[in-house]
């Protein structure tokens, strides 16, 4: 059986806690112990000691435990098993953590659901190197910081699920705009995860979001983006979406090389949608709107123009018309000296008293 005389640490910079390679042990070995490590001594799978840095040596006087379990002569020399686990209690501020698939969260803004994605850095120290040892090292043969923080995946990743959403909520942010609060929501999740990681012995130093974004290729967030692009826009130029309707509709009748009625009147009804907007366009486009007959229908003063009755035959004729479509009498006769329009068959101009 080979025994060590002298016992110290040989792991790696990121490891946690590490295990001497051997238990064969004896009360003459030295522990050396470095600055900002614990070395715990266990047997049986009980914790019997915490050494803190210094040179120990392995005895029953300073490990008086050892007399009773192993049956050892107080003061002698003699082999016995037992492990020794090097606890490094240093800071360690760069344990990266992020949410391994995105969260789906409803944007409180926008009332729509984004996935969202969420990364930052952790700072931790071992506070209590006998918890941290029985509750999550247990029996693994090191732990490092990638074991730490797959450990504490969940209760991260539910815990910033909680934060973000709670977060946005209580302030009425949109998830894209969520960045310009990234101080204020790392201190609400530090205090939040600190509490969870405490009964394993681990103190949460620091916890910074660094980001927290969505994927540009999702559907959802892609048609948000568009419609607060379009938003934009409107406000620069200076309209809202009802006036840009009216405009659409009015581009359309304008393309349409149909001159009937149908297509007039389809103009007519999208301006009357919009007809409330009009004197932002000014007032020409507002006397044009005020002037289209939404109903399809005439209105009476524009009857009571376009219309006449033959004063022969009492027929209803065009204003326009010269001779009666029905009698062919004469209905208006231009004079040369005034130029006035004359209707029926008067004896004298009723503008310039000229016998006819």
């Amino acid at each position: 059986m080979a025994l060590f005389d002298v016992i110290k640490y040989n792991g790696g910079p990121d490891v946690l806690a590490w295990k001497y390679p051997t238990e064969e042990l004896g009360t003459w070995s030295q522990l050396i112990v470095n600055e900002a490590q614990e070395a715990v001594l266990v047997k049986g799978g009980q914790v019997y000691d915490v050494f803190g840095a210094g040179r120990h040596t392995l005895s029953t006087a300073n490990i008086p435990l050892l007399r009773h379990v192993v049956n050892l002569p107080f003061g002698g020399r003699s082999p016995f098993t037992a492990e020794v686990w090097y606890i490094n209690k240093a800071y360690k501020l760069d344990v990266p953590w992020g949410t391994p698939t995105p969260i789906q969260l409803q944007d409180p803004k926008y009332a729509v659901f984004v996935p969202v994605r969420a990364n930052g850095m952790f700072g931790i120290r071992v506070n209590d190197s006998k918890k941290f040892l029985v509750k999550l090292v247990a029996t693994l043969p090191s732990f490092d910081h990638d074991t730490l923080g797959k450990y504490f995946r969940g209760l991260y990743v539910s815990q910033i699920k909680d934060a973000i959403s709670t977060y946005l909520t209580e302030k009425k942010i949109s998830i894209l705009e969520v960045n310009s609060y990234l101080n204020e929501l790392s201190e609400s999740l530090h205090q939040n995860i600190a509490q969870g990681m405490l009964p394993y012995g681990v103190e949460l130093v620091s916890c910074f979001v660094n980001d927290i974004s969505v994927p540009e290729d999702d559907e959802t967030v892609q048609q948000l983006k568009a419609a607060l692009a379009k938003r934009a826009e409107m406000n620069v130029v200076g309209y809202n979406y009802q006036q840009e309707r009216t405009f659409d509709v009015l581009d359309s009748a304008a393309k349409n090389e149909g001159s009937g009625a149908a297509s007039f009147m389809g103009a007519g009804m999208g301006l009357g949608m919009g007809i409330g907007a009009a004197g932002a366009f000014g007032s020409a486009f507002g006397d044009l709107a005020k002037g289209l007959d939404v109903t399809g229908q005439s209105t009476p003063e524009t009857s009571a123009e376009s219309s006449a009755k033959c004063p022969n035959c009492g027929s209803t004729v065009s204003a326009a018309a010269k001779f009666c479509p029905e009698c062919g009498h004469a209905l208006g006769v231009r004079r040369p000296k005034c130029g006035a329009t004359l209707t029926g068959t008067p004896k004298f101009c009723a503008e310039c008293g000229e016998k006819l």
